[in-house]
């Protein structure tokens, strides 16, 4: 695969293929070496999982099972949306800081920014939080793109002045409100987190990284997926989690990661009851990742990054 997402196969020749190539080996040589000189540990783990994620957002590629003898033979595999589940077991057993570039894949429609296949670089810093891992991500950044300026902007901050409303105390109705006077909205929803995304990818994105790249950080705590939550300056309870843009690309997310197994548990399941509201089956918890949890995950904070995107701005 080109690592250029969306590039047209008709439209390559042998100079521009060798190009990307040359390209792609020095970025992915010059990502070892920082993490090499910072003594992480470079890890593989499986891309095909017996569980499925239970995220609304996301879905597994499916794989059949092509040897089923038994009834209690699973009849599907499911290729990893991304390493976490797994690279949390090796944290929870004691691998220490841990960094993987891997192969990911999810049912997302082909384009310029998104592929079914895709690689992606996750790593896992012990004893961090998220303010050092933004600092630890820009510090790669900057390797990889030399005098990067950086932006750090709440998602709160960031509404205010993109979208002009506060996203932690407008209500659905207000949010809706105020994304079909600003875009040609066709539907309707009684999802706060709906009109917050779409006012995100419509008004606020096209803002962050014009001028090097930008953090966005502590999202709304219905938005925290595996982060931890806490409290900000003004009281509010925010997820710890970040994503970095450039150019108005989104190219990172990273949280202080969750390590309490019965949240957890209580937000796979909130995931589920959402599926099934939205007429989806639920989805099967991934059993390792609750061991993990639940065996203790050490005080860490995680970013996953994507190379694809990165390819299109180094």
């Amino acid at each position: 695969m080109i690592e250029a997402t969306g590039a047209n196969p008709a439209a390559l020749n042998k100079q521009n293929v060798g190009e990307r190539l040359a390209k792609r080996a020095a970025t992915l040589a010059r990502i070892r070496a920082y993490f090499a000189e910072q003594q992480l540990l470079e890890v593989e783990t499986p891309l095909l999982g017996q569980y499925p994620v239970t995220d609304p957002q996301l879905d597994n590629l499916r794989v059949e099972n092509p040897f089923i003898n038994t009834p209690s033979d699973l009849d599907y595999f499911y290729l990893a949306t991304s390493p976490e589940y797994a690279m949390k077991q090796l944290l929870s057993l004691g691998s220490g800081s841990i960094y993987q570039i891997t192969k990911a894949f999810r049912q997302d429609a082909p384009g310029r920014l998104h592929a079914t296949e895709f690689t992606m670089l996750e790593w896992y810093r012990l004893d961090y939080d998220m303010d050092a891992l933004i600092d630890d991500v820009a510090s790669l950044i900057q390797l990889l793109i030399p005098n990067t300026a950086i932006e750090k902007i709440s998602y709160r901050e960031a509404f205010i002045r993109y979208a002009e409303v506060d996203p932690f105390t407008a209500t659905a109705a207000q949010l809706e409100n105020i994304a079909r006077k600003k875009i040609d909205v066709s539907f309707s929803d009684q999802s706060k987190d709906v009109w917050l995304d779409l006012l995100l990818t419509h008004c606020v994105e096209k803002h962050l990284g014009r001028e090097g790249m930008t953090f966005l950080f502590d999202y709304p705590a219905s938005q925290s997926a595996l982060a931890r939550l806490d409290t900000d300056d003004n009281g509010l309870v925010v997820a710890k989690r970040f994503e970095l843009y450039i150019n108005g690309i989104e190219l990172a997310n990273g949280y202080h990661e969750l390590t309490d197994a019965d949240e957890q548990m209580r937000r796979f399941t909130a995931d589920n009851q959402q599926r099934l509201q939205a007429g989806e089956p639920a989805r099967e918890i991934d059993a390792g990742l609750m061991a993990a949890l639940e065996r203790g995950l050490p005080n860490c904070a995680g970013v996953a990054l994507g190379i694809d995107r990165l390819l299109l701005l180094v």
